[in-house]
Parts: structure tokens; C-alpha cells; sequence
């Protein structure tokens, strides 16, 4: 059975690339989103098994969106995703959880792949 992905990113570009390489995967993108709000609305509306959240976006931010939905949800499967490859931004998505995996843009499909199987396989655990 398909698993179902919420894309989080300001960036349609971004988006888009999320969607194409999840094409012939067993991953099914169901609600694309711009902003943290967003998503939040959007998360308890969609009920996605895995989010994919950008870090950097207007409004609430992707580490904030996170800590709260994790705070809601904490069966939640959330993937970062961001170009900042900073050491204090990796501590930041460390504190929120030990099991976030952090994928850099650009964006490398096999990188992506491990990192939605691993969040897949906890989630399938809990």
C-alpha cells in the first residue's frame, strides 16, 4: 500500500521536484503546501503519513511547524528538507527529534529515497 507524502515548501520549483521524483514509487503525494500554517491546517485535514518540510518559508517556519505538529502528532513523519547545511540548523532539527532525517537541496533521489524508507519503516513500527 502507498504511502502518503504532504510537501512543505514555499518554493513551486521545490515542490514539483519532491513530486517528480516520487513518480513510480510507492509514495503518493497528497496536498502540496507553501507555508508552516499551511501545513498545520492542512495536516489535520489530509492526515499524510510522512511530511516533507522546507525550513526557511514566510510565516512559521519549518522548524516550528514541525516542533508543533510533532507536539500534536507525534507519530508524525517528518522529513527536513533545506539548502541551509549549517551545523546549528542540523542541532535545531536534532533537538526537535533524533529521528528527523535531514535531506540538503539539492535534492539527490537516492538520499530522498532512504530517507522516506526510514521514516516509513518507523512509522510502520509505532
Amino acid at each position: 500500500m502507498k504511502k502518503t507524502i504532504m510537501i512543505v515548501d514555499d518554493s513551486i520549483v521545490t515542490r514539483s521536484e519532491i513530486e517528480q521524483l516520487l513518480k513510480g514509487t510507492d509514495f503518493d503525494v497528497v496536498y502540496q503546501c507553501r507555508s508552516g500554517e499551511e501545513a498545520l491546517e492542512a495536516y489535520e485535514r489530509e492526515k499524510p503519513d510522512i511530511v516533507t518540510m522546507d525550513i526557511i518559508m514566510p510565516g512559521i517556519d519549518g522548524i516550528e511547524a514541525s516542533k508543533r505538529l510533532l507536539k500534536h502528532h507525534p507519530e508524525a513523519g517528518i522529513i527536513i528538507i533545506s539548502s541551509l547545511a549549517y551545523d546549528e540548523t542540523q542541532q535545531m532539527v536534532q533537538e526537535l527529534s533524533s529521528n528527523l532525517p535531514f535531506v540538503f537541496k539539492p535534492i539527490k533521489k537516492s538520499y530522498f529515497i532512504e530517507a522516506l524508507l526510514k521514516v516509513s519503516d518507523a512509522i510502520s513500527q509505532k
